[in-house]
């Protein structure tokens, strides 16, 4: 989580595992494409530069945030898959949508993490204003396309 006193591209160098012959599939929600264009962009030079291969990384796009559980399920069954990034941004809007669809994603993505046994990051942004998403897509606090990489690459070197 970003802060005043933290940026979402900052990170520890504890638990960064060689990376370089595993594989990792990026999937990256279409809504809000600003940002998760940016979130990509992120999460991709963030593997690179910790020695993943680019003909290792696979992406695939979703029509929205929602969709991402059952992507990241598609992907995550894939035995050659040893991590997935999930890459969305819901911002609030004026109804409850926002609520369930921020819910249910998180959960999807968890229970997918836990029923194949592998890293599946949730690199969502859940912000109130398209400021906040910007500022966190590359902006003044950071890429959370940077935090969900390492964390990634984190969880395979646990």
């Amino acid at each position: 989580m970003a802060t005043s006193l933290k940026s979402l591209s900052e990170h520890s160098s504890k638990n960064i595992t060689d990376i370089s012959t595993k594989t990792f599939a990026i999937i990256v929600s279409e809504w809000n494409e600003e940002v998760t264009e940016s979130l990509y962009s992120g999460a991709l030079q963030t593997l690179l530069q910790h020695g993943a291969k680019k003909e290792n990384i696979i992406r695939k796009n979703v029509p929205g945030s929602f969709e991402l559980s059952l992507a990241s399920q598609w992907m995550a069954q894939d035995e050659t898959i040893d991590a997935v990034i999930c890459l969305g941004c819901v911002i609030q809007g004026e109804t409850k949508h926002f609520d369930f669809i921020c819910d249910a994603v998180a959960h999807g993505i968890t229970n997918v993490s836990l029923k194949y046994n592998k890293p599946v990051i949730f690199g969502v942004l859940t912000p109130n204003t398209q400021q906040q998403a910007l500022d966190r897509a590359g902006g003044k606090h950071g890429n959370k396309g940077d935090e969900a990489a390492i964390t990634a690459v984190k969880m395979l070197g646990f």
